[in-house]
Formats: structure tokens, sequence, C-alpha cells
């Protein structure tokens, strides 16, 4: 709606801020200067005790130096009425007298039918709360006080009853002069296809009213008493006054106490809102019996940034909040999200209090998850990962998902989101870094193990060899990202005894496939610059040819395929070692001797670099080393004795 220029203005001369604050604070007497409009109070945004509110009555402005919130008047009611700018104007000029304008003739003659539809919806409340207290009231009552409302909820809640009769408020409201045409027009009464009287919409229903943020009653909720009836809850049809894809029961109550700090509850039905609202959850609405929609969703956000779902524990409570994960995907915007707060199975937020009372329903708030793992897990809940092709499938899905958020900086940090919960579905159930490593194969320790055994000069070393290796790989793999996503399961298994060594190798994994080229960056963010800057200075690491001159892929691979072949093969020496050690009492032959000598060979075959075996070594008959560059020189030295030899 527009307003006619200088309305604003003068709805701002007519009005004293200072008034108009005043309602919601305590002025601060000896710091207020109430004859220069210089006025000071505890601010009512952020409950402080002594007075950084200011006010200034002549300029119209208010300030907190304390949280820095300022505005005028109209800002003012926005935020502490929790209303839209139009609401705010509307109750200021309301106070301040002036009527506000209409925009044009047909607009106005639009307004005065609703205001009169208004009318007549308000004489059907008074109607439905008088029928329940008649006789035929009685079993309405009775279901009524079975779920737990005495007759001060009820007149609280405005709750009614319809009786069982084709015309009774029809004939009610015509007796008291009401036009035909508004009744029809209210949604109260449908025309006969026979063309006999129109008759009502409601009978034999217990009646909810619904109203408005502004208190007016737009439409009924009806609940059916026959157990038989086709539909158990009816609502009001589409009329001028209410259109139920953007409406919310209990809107203009739940509006007050969100402004007031309670959490915004999004609820089933009527009753669920109605218990909540009784047990002390006055933020509680609901979307009128259908799927929310995109327009309830963004006046959900204009009362809270962050509504909780509190929906039934049943399949259709969770189908309703899967809906609502789609809807709100691409309407996402920064602050504005939605949590999931799922009943116990088989509970609806009403039987839950009823059961266990507001402590349960409490601990079920608090418990609400985020948006993202709703999303995630019912992705996941329930399905098994073990190939290539289910993990590429759950990928797919979920990207598919975050492209739907329109806002850049939320899909970044949803993609964040869901990466830290991919690595924890699929990472490597590793050993305790406190218990010594064990191999996958046969071997166990014996009860009888010797003492010390693993504490040898032998298998010390050997884990000093692995810890220079597994800096080395982690290095190639963060100079050479690129190469990540070729030796992933092998990386996996590297088992990182240094926790720095393992934090990289976790953001290698996590990051490295995605974005390669922002590798060093998303390590320094997650793990600061010391680890990788460590890691890059030591010696052994710095002569790697593809770490000194990143970017060869081809070495890059052939480095990183060599240096986790070697790992491997020497864990697997790491075991023999340690079983041949632990049976060292049980032998009293050459056994052990021919063991370890074998297990030293192994070590060092391991140790020794395959491609520069194939290119300074070649390998004689008895399996001996001959270096190349020496061999040539004894067959030179060989040959020129040969000639002259020959010579002479």
């Amino acid at each position: 709606m527009s307003l006619p220029p200088g309305f604003l203005d003068e709805l701002r001369t007519r009005l004293s801020l200072s008034q108009v604050v005043g309602r919601k604070v305590m002025w601060d007497q000896r710091k207020s200067n109430q004859g220069k409009g210089d006025m000071w109070a505890p601010c009512p945004f952020h409950h402080e005790k002594t007075a950084s509110f200011h006010v200034d009555d002549q300029k119209g402005f208010y300030y907190c130096f304390g949280c820095h919130a300022k505005g005028d008047a109209i800002s003012f009611v926005k935020e502490t009425e929790n209303v839209s700018f139009i609401e705010a104007v509307e109750i200021l000029a309301r106070e301040a007298g002036m009527p506000m304008p209409a925009l044009d003739p047909k607009a106005q003659q639009k307004q005065d039918r609703r205001a009169q539809l208004a009318e007549v919806m308000e004489q059907a409340v008074q109607f439905f709360r008088l029928q329940l207290k008649t006789g035929a009231g009685a079993g309405a009552r009775d279901y009524l006080n079975r779920r737990g409302l005495d007759g001060d909820a009820l007149d609280r809640w405005e709750i009614g009853f319809a009786p069982d009769g084709w015309q009774a408020l029809w004939d009610h409201l015509r007796g008291k002069n009401v036009e035909e045409d508004l009744i029809l027009g209210a949604g109260l009464a449908k025309p006969s296809n026979k063309g006999k009287k129109p008759y009502d919409t409601f009978r034999n229903r217990i009646m909810y009213p619904i109203r408005d943020p502004r208190g007016r009653c737009i439409a009924f909720g009806g609940r059916a008493m026959d157990p038989n009836d086709n539909a158990k809850y009816l609502n009001s049809p589409e009329t001028d006054l209410f259109d139920k894809g953007r409406s919310l029961y209990n809107h203009g109550p739940a509006r007050q106490a969100a402004g007031k700090g309670q959490p915004l509850i999004v609820a089933e039905g009527y009753m669920d809102v109605i218990a909540l609202a009784e047990a002390g959850f006055g933020a509680s609405v609901a979307p009128l019996g259908t799927a929310i929609t995109e327009h309830q969703l963004q006046l959900l956000w204009r009362i809270s940034d962050e509504p909780i779902i509190a929906l039934d524990g049943d399949t259709a409570g969770l189908r309703a909040a899967m809906r609502a994960v789609d809807l709100a995907l691409p309407l996402l915007e920064a602050g504005k999200s939605l949590r999931f707060a799922l009943m116990p199975e088989g509970k609806d937020p009403d039987d839950l209090l009823r059961a266990d009372g507001s402590a349960a329903v409490q601990t079920v708030l608090d418990a609400a998850i985020p948006m993202v793992k709703l999303l995630w897990q019912r992705e996941t809940e329930g399905k098994v990962f073990d190939s290539p092709e289910r993990k590429a499938a759950l990928d797919k899905v979920l990207r598919d998902k975050i492209k739907l958020i329109r806002d850049p900086s939320i899909r970044s940090h949803y993609g964040q989101e869901i990466k830290d919960l991919r690595w924890q579905l699929f990472r490597p159930q590793r050993q305790s870094p406190n218990r010594p490593w064990q191999p996958r194969g046969k071997w166990q320790p014996k009860p009888n193990a010797t003492p010390g055994a693993r504490a040898s000069f032998l298998a010390s070393s050997e884990s000093a060899d692995i810890q220079l290796r597994e800096a080395a790989i982690l290095a190639i793999a963060i100079l050479n990202p690129e190469v990540v996503v070729q030796f992933e399961v092998e990386l996996e298994e590297v088992e990182c005894q240094n926790p720095d060594h393992a934090a990289l190798r976790a953001a290698i994994l996590r990051h490295a496939i995605d974005d390669p080229q922002n590798l060093q960056d998303h390590i320094v963010e997650t793990l600061g610059a010391a680890p990788l800057e460590n890691l890059l200075a030591l010696r052994h690491v710095a002569v790697i040819p593809c770490v000194y001159k990143p970017g060869d892929v081809e070495k890059a691979q052939m480095t990183l395929a060599e240096e986790l072949a070697k790992i491997k093969a020497l864990r697997g020496l790491d075991a023999e070692i340690a079983e041949a050690a632990e049976e060292l009492s049980d032998l009293t032959d050459e056994a052990l001797t021919y063991r370890l000598a074998q297990a030293a060979e192994e070590r060092n075959r391991a140790s020794r670099s395959q491609n520069e075996d194939k290119a300074v070594f070649d390998i004689a008959d008895n399996g001996a080393r001959i270096n190349r560059d020496e061999k040539d020189a004894f067959e030179a030295i060989m040959s020129g004795i040969n000639f002259e030899r020959k010579r002479r």
C-alpha cells in the first residue's frame, strides 16, 4: 500500500515520540529533562538496568548507546509490537486520530465490504459460542473437557458449536436482518442446488474462530463430531476476508508472544496450538490443516527469524517436515531459516503435553535440529552406501538440493556442512592413537607377549620412517591436489600418528576433490597456518621434486603411488616384526633368526625407491644390485685392457 506524500510527516508531527515510547519504558527522572524533550530510560530491546536509551522528542528519534537500536515512532512500534510497516502506521494513525488514506473508490468499496463481512463473522462467533452452552452442545463440551479445556479456556479461544441442522445459522442471521449476500460472501452458507434455501456450511461441528493479525474473525475451522463424517476438519471456503494459504491460526497472539522473546512454534492443528499456548508456549501457530505455503513461510519469518516446526511423530508429520524443507530451500536468506522438533513416534504436541507435561515438550523443542540436518537425514536414513555408485547417487541428490538455495553465502555454508556430514559417514573407523597399531590380518597380540618388545630399536626406527613418509605424502597431496581423487582410498587408510598430520589428512580428503584450487585456503581456514607451514618446512619434504616444483602431475602421481606402497609394506612389516618378537620366548631354534632376517630384507626392499633401482642399478643373476655407473666404468676399463692386448 502506497501512502500519499506528506501523510507520514503529518503523522509524526501529531505524535510525541516520548508518549509512544513511554508505554513501554520507565523514564529515569534523574537523567531526563521533560521540558526539553530529552528523555532517558533502560532500553526495551536488550533489557538492561542502566538508562542508556535516549529519546530526542524534538527531533523525533531514539537511540540506545548499549545495543545501538535507533529509529522513529514507526520503527519503535514495528519492533516492540512485532508488526509490519503499514500495520505500525495504522496503529499510530488511530492513536493520532488520522484516517488511513484510501487508494481509490473501488478499493474503498472492497474495504467497506470486508468490514461488513467481518461484522457478520463476529455475529457467527457469538452464535456458535452460545450453542456450545446448550443441550445440543453437550457432546462437544464433553469432548473438549476430555481434551483438557475448562470453561475459561473455551472463553479465551472463543470455541463454539455448530448445531446439526441445515439452516440453524442461516435462520439466526437472517432473523437479525443480515443480507443473504453477506452470509454467502462470508462462507457461512452455501446455495442449494435444488432451489431451496441456502444451507449452513458447518453442521454438527466444534467451531474454532480463525482471526487475522488485527483480531478480525476471517474464517472458521470445524471439527466433526460424527466419526463417520467424510471430513474430520473443515475450514471456511476462501472469501474476500480469507485466503487459507496466507493465514495462520493464532497469528496475532503468537506475534505478540514472539515479540517478547518466546520461540515461534508451528504445530499441525488447532488443538495443538491451543494446548501449547495453554501450557505457556504462547507463540504457537498452525497452517490451517494444509502444508505450509510460501506465503505462510514469509509470514512466519516476519514473526521470527527461526521458527520451530513441531510436527507429529508419525509418517505424515515427517512428510510434512520434508515438504517444508523443499519449500524453504530456495527462500533462505541470511538469518532466516527453520528448525525442526519431531515429536515422539505416534504423538502430537497435545498428546505429549497431557502425557508428560510442558517440560517434555520443552526438551523436544530444545533438541530441534537445523534444516540441513533434516535434509541429510532424509537422504541417508535407512540407506546403505556400500558402493561407489550409491555414494555418487547421494552426492548428486544433495548437490541438486543445495543448488536450489539462491543466496551464495548460505549455499556455500550448506555445502560445507554436507561435506562434514559426509566425511563423518564415510570415514573409516580408526584405531585409537593411544593403542598400538594392529594390522587387519590374522595376527593378534598374545597374552604372554614380552613387555617392551615393541620398543626395540628396529620398531622405533620403523615408526620414524613411516612418519617421515606420511609427511611427504601429505605435502605432495597438498601441493598437487588434482591427484588426490586418484588416491582417495589409499589416503583414507594412512594412519597418522602425528595429530597435525591427522588433521591435515582429514582436511585434504574433505576439500581437495571438490575445490582443489583453494585447498590450502581451506586448510588454513580450518586448522590455521601453523600445521601447513610446519609440514612444508620439514627438510626431507622440501627436497621432493614435486614439492619444490609442484604442477608436474605425472611425477606427483608416480611419487605418491610409490610412497603409499612403501607405507603399506612397512605397516605389514611392522606387524611381522611384532609377531616375531612376541614369540621370542617360544622359539629355541634358528626359526626366529631366519624370520627376522627375512623381515629386515623386506624392510630394506621397501625403503629403497623402485624408480631409483630401475634408473641406477641392474640386478645380477644372484639378486645382487650392481650400480650401473660402476658397471659401465668397469666395462670401459676391461675394454681398454682388451684393446691393449690385441694391439700388442
